[in-house]
């Protein structure tokens, strides 16, 4: 795990908002990325759908915002979520920057109505947060167990 001195400096700041860790959002929020990480590897769902469903997966529906609960921290803004993780689990940076990348491209499609589709990169996307899920599932023990 990171060091927690970054995650303080953003509770001073006001980026971040102290908030104890709740078992049973954390399982429903593991749930519903296994949920929609599993349906983003149909390949009869179109791109889209399944960009749509990875992202919110690793994302602050689920994976990334788990993490940062577990630590007992939520914050509001998509973005910092996924910053957050080089600080909550065992995320590379290159990781980080990929879920940054896809963030990017999600805010695309959502507000100015652009999808490009690019395969490799939802290959990526998938991947990444299948690593991410089993990042969180140990973490999620590890917070449980003491």
């Amino acid at each position: 795990m990171g060091n927690n001195d970054n995650l303080e400096n953003l509770l001073r700041t006001g980026s971040l908002k102290a908030e104890p860790p709740d078992c049973k959002e954390c399982e429903g929020l593991l749930r519903s990325a296994i949920d929609r990480l599993q349906d983003a590897h149909t390949p009869s769902l179109s791109f889209a759908s399944r960009f749509d469903l990875a992202y919110n997966a690793a994302h602050a529906h689920a994976l990334a915002l788990t993490a940062l609960r577990l630590q007992g921290y939520r914050s509001d803004r998509r973005y910092l979520v996924f910053q957050c993780l080089a600080h909550t689990l065992s995320v590379s940076k290159a990781q980080v920057r990929l879920f940054a990348l896809c963030h990017e491209r999600r805010n695309l499609a959502e507000y100015e109505g652009y999808m490009d589709i690019d395969e490799p990169l939802l290959a990526e996307l998938v991947a990444a947060t299948d690593a991410l899920l089993l990042e969180v599932q140990k973490a999620m023990a590890m917070a449980w167990s003491t």
